[in-house]
């Protein structure tokens, strides 16, 4: 992860521990296959996967007039309380220089939220981009609700960053909006398996643009994929996914 970039001793003791303990495990569980394909490669040992998916609840429906956002824009939201380096945030606001009529969403927190409200003047951006506090997850959901479109850009800088699978893709889902993501294994996945967004080719400001453009400029498009969020929350609960985590927990 980004945050042990350039401490190899600090890694060499977490690798050190991982060798000594999961050997040992006779019960493994992981987030999502691919790094359960990554511990089974390197250690022989069979993971299984529960992902972190949340219970279906219902959300506080209001309008934007009562959240305060604006009625004559489509809305794009970051939401996340570990909005951190190299996850794509900061690009994605240099993205709303490419596009008019658009509000770029940012709730949270982070080791680069401090910076992104000082880049939001420093760009003239005011107008484009609202920040917003950490607040409590059925709050937020609230917002995520209005919004047209969900964005996880995590950069694939980091085998943690590149195998993720963001919480955030499933509140986007629950709330009904298609997704913006960057091109990482997991994401990639679930978005094709049930056509509910677009993944950006790279972290270039003007190809984010273009990505958010060819989801919310199509209408008709646009509408087949928020279509499909509700099918893809069918599969995507935790309602279902806890079987998995019962099935693995009584063979043990």
């Amino acid at each position: 992860m980004p945050e042990l970039e350039g401490r190899p001793r600090v890694q060499k003791i977490w690798k050190r521990i991982e060798r000594y303990c999961i050997p040992k495990l006779k019960f493994c569980i992981t987030v999502n296959q691919s790094i359960a394909k990554l511990y089974e490669d390197e250690y022989g040992v069979k993971f299984n996967v529960v992902r972190n998916v949340p219970n279906v609840v219902p959300i506080e429906r209001r309008t934007r007039a009562e959240l305060g956002l604006p009625e004559d824009k489509l809305i794009i939201i970051l939401q996340g309380a570990g909005i951190n380096i190299n996850r794509g945030a900061e690009e994605l606001m240099h993205s709303m220089l490419y596009l008019d009529g658009y509000l770029l969403l940012i709730i949270g927190g982070g080791d680069v939220f401090e910076k992104l409200k000082f880049m939001r003047i420093d760009s003239a951006l005011e107008d484009k981009v609202m920040i917003l506090d950490k607040m409590p997850r059925s709050q937020m959901m609230s917002y995520t609700a209005v919004a047209d479109l969900g964005a996880t850009l995590d950069k694939p800088l980091s085998t943690n960053y590149l195998l993720s699978l963001p919480n955030k893709i499933f509140d986007y889902i629950m709330a009904g909006i298609p997704v913006l993501s960057s091109d990482l294994v997991e994401l990639r996945g679930i978005i094709e398996k049930y056509d509910i967004g677009v993944v950006t080719p790279s972290h270039n400001p003007q190809d984010i643009a273009a990505a958010i453009q060819k989801v919310l400029g199509h209408p008709e498009k646009y509408n087949a994929l928020k279509a499909n969020t509700a099918k893809a929350l069918t599969d995507l609960n935790w309602e279902k996914e806890k079987r998995f985590w019962l099935i693995f927990t009584h063979n043990y």
